[in-house]
């Protein structure tokens, strides 16, 4: 049987499309900062709503704030939606208003089928209450008979990997033993939607990708699925379609690795200053030297000057310099840390790769470095640069040269990018 739940606070009109299994319609829900004028707000909103007086209101009261502002999209059946965005963004609150857990201020959503929220860790356990009847208890609420769920005990069992356990408390669980009864118990119900916020991150390596076979296997039956995590690795593999949200705002919706790319691009933002293609070096007083930096910057493989190279792509790192005489060995040496300096990502120098530059005769140069392929993450960086004759003596340098890689790749979780080919050839021995 199909159940349909609608939480509305207008007229809304049916979904005709039989694959959507999920609207939401401008759904915005507000909070308030100040426990006694929410507590005070609260009672007013029941008192309006129960005697039939509380209408849609798109003003925010003293201390109230948007934590979803005007958010609509559609789910389809089979199809695994990932949730992405700082913590604060509204994706817990989308969920439980998805699950019916609490109402939007405005808007309305339409659920087509069974919904298993898997919100929180132990949600909907009664500590006192064996695992068993946990077990019965919560896939009753989530609309199953005793009979099915009789026939579908000892498989959750065997999957939740818990043993014996099962006739114990649930207050004597470890937390990784919570999220596989929990995982175990809504995924039998066969629901229609399966929210997950985070609760696999809990489980050891071996039970999370059990998890992901079965999401995987579900999707394939029909389960449309949506999951909130911030493990990008673990969205990118499972989900085919992203939803980024910003302080309570939809801000992209597109195929995952996008979403994902523009969500860690706009955090990259958010901690980098402005980045210019051509950094012009400035010195605080005239130094009679052999040779001056001038100028520092990136090229692309069209020769073009950028102001942020791109992870796997080749890059072409320049400094631009006025020699005074001829040096026989000019050599540049490259330091490049995380930008607070915590890290070390690259240490390289053309003394010790044993590549010493042509002699440099007086005028303007251009010392450049190519990389064919960028190992850098996405991300900010400081660089600092030493052009210097041999290994020992220094000429000129610059300390703490910002800059910012872009991604165009899924990067998961690498902590580099390794330029690779695939193939598959057949044994024939």
């Amino acid at each position: 049987m199909t159940i349909i739940n609608q939480y509305e606070m207008v007229a809304k009109p049916q979904v005709n499309d039989s694959d959507i299994v999920l609207s939401v319609n401008g759904v915005s829900k507000k909070f308030c900062r100040s426990l006694k004028r929410s507590s005070m707000y609260g009672v007013r909103d029941i008192t309006w709503e129960i005697l039939g007086l509380r209408e849609e209101n798109d003003k925010l009261r003293p201390k109230e704030f948007w934590a979803l502002d005007n958010v609509s999209f559609q789910l389809k059946r089979g199809e695994s939606l990932g949730l992405i965005g700082k913590n604060g963004s509204g994706k817990s609150t989308l969920l439980r208003i998805i699950a019916g857990l609490i109402k939007p201020d405005i808007g309305y959503v339409e659920v087509n089928g069974r919904v298993a929220p898997l919100i929180a860790l132990g949600a909907g356990f009664n500590p006192i209450l064996t695992g068993r009847e946990n077990i019965y208890a919560n896939m009753a609420i989530l609309g199953l008979s005793k009979k099915e769920i009789d026939e579908r005990f000892d498989e959750v069992v065997e999957f939740a990997e818990i043993g014996d356990a099962i006739e114990a408390p649930v207050q004597t669980y470890s937390s990784g033993m919570e999220a596989r009864l929990g995982f175990a118990s809504a995924i039998h119900t066969e629901p229609d939607i399966l929210l997950i916020d985070e609760v696999l991150t809990v489980g050891d390596i071996i039970f999370r990708e059990k998890c992901f076979r079965k999401l995987d296997g579900l999707r394939k039956k029909g389960t449309s699925f949506i999951i909130v995590s911030h493990n990008n690795h673990d969205l990118s593999n499972v989900c085919k379609s992203g939803i980024y949200l910003s302080k309570g705002n939809l801000n992209k919706s597109g195929s995952i690795f996008w979403v994902l790319s523009q969500y860690v691009k706009d955090v990259s933002n958010q901690k980098t200053k402005s980045f210019h293609k051509k950094i012009k070096v400035e010195k605080s007083k005239k130094e009679n030297l052999k040779l001056n930096i001038t100028n520092i910057y990136f090229r692309n493989h069209r020769e073009q000057i950028i102001s942020s190279p791109v992870t796997g792509e080749k890059a072409i790192f320049c400094v631009s310099c006025k020699v005074q005489t001829i040096i026989d060995a000019v050599n540049l040496y490259l330091i490049v840390t995380a930008e607070d300096k915590s890290n070390f990502y690259l240490c390289i120098s053309s003394f010790h790769d044993g590549t010493e530059l042509p002699k440099t005769k007086p005028g303007k140069h251009e010392i450049r470095l190519e990389l064919p392929h960028l190992v850098l993450n996405p991300g900010s960086y400081l660089m600092d640069v030493y052009v210097k004759e041999n290994s020992l003596y220094t000429h000129d340098f610059v300390e703490s040269f910002q800059f910012r890689v872009t991604g165009k790749i899924d990067i998961n979780q690498n902590l580099f990018y390794q330029p690779r080919t695939w193939n598959i050839i057949e044994d024939k021995s």
